[in-house]
């Protein structure tokens, strides 16, 4: 826990660029004939999403896009992650990037909350900004599937209890599902991260998209038969 609070505090700097001007988010791309009417999921975070120092193609959403599709999972995934976004900056671009899409999402993956904690943002701060964008996404009848994030132990006791239930709790509240914690598949393993210790290299978002994808691929499915 020690050695994992350290790696959270030393990506501080990869996660914390200010966030850019936004701009309508484009679609993943993957080599899987995807059908013109398959259903679109928004990837809406930060670095995480956004492919952190890794090539076209190498980051979580066409990652995850091509698997699924592989796997008989029809889905076209748009990729709105923007690195240093924290909730309240992502919950100020969230009007825009959903007003922007060529279709409406069937399925938002929001990850999020991870540059609150490296910054010592509240924790109330976080759940409130999550739980208006997810506020945002029930008024639209947009599912969403909360992709979590755990406190560094060094935050303090108290900061680590306020925080880490954060996302059952509002997965809870919405109706959404949720993946606990984005990283377990990777975290403390050199081999599957950046020299940062934090974002994952391209092994590593193969094995994070190993681990959720069932996740999402249920979620999706729900999600399209409402």
């Amino acid at each position: 826990m020690r050695r994992l609070a350290l790696l959270l505090l030393a990506a501080l700097a990869g996660c914390s660029n200010p966030a850019p001007t936004p701009e309508a988010p484009k679609a993943a791309t993957t080599t899987a004939a995807i059908p013109a009417d398959a259903p679109v999921i928004l990837a809406f975070g930060d670095s995480l999403y956004a492919g952190y120092r890794l090539a076209p193609g190498e980051g979580y959403p066409p990652k995850l896009e091509a698997a699924l599709n592989a796997n008989g999972v029809k889905a076209r995934i748009v990729n709105a992650g923007v690195s240093g976004d924290t909730t309240a900056a992502a919950l100020d671009r969230l009007t825009f990037t959903l007003d922007n899409q060529k279709a409406k999402p069937s399925l938002v993956l929001v990850g999020l909350g991870g540059n609150d904690m490296l910054r010592g943002l509240p924790p109330a701060q976080t759940r409130a900004n999550l739980d208006a964008i997810l506020t945002e996404l029930d008024k639209r009848q947009i599912p969403a599937l909360l992709t979590g994030m755990l406190a560094a132990p060094n935050m303090g006791k108290d900061y680590v209890s306020a925080f880490n239930p954060i996302y059952p709790a509002l997965a809870k509240k919405h109706k959404a599902a949720l993946v606990p914690f984005f990283l377990q598949a990777v975290i403390g393993n050199d081999a599957l991260l950046l020299d940062d210790h934090i974002h994952p290299n391209a092994q590593g978002v193969d094995k994070i998209v190993a681990a959720t994808r069932t996740a999402v691929a249920k979620a999706l499915e729900a999600a399209t038969k409402r």
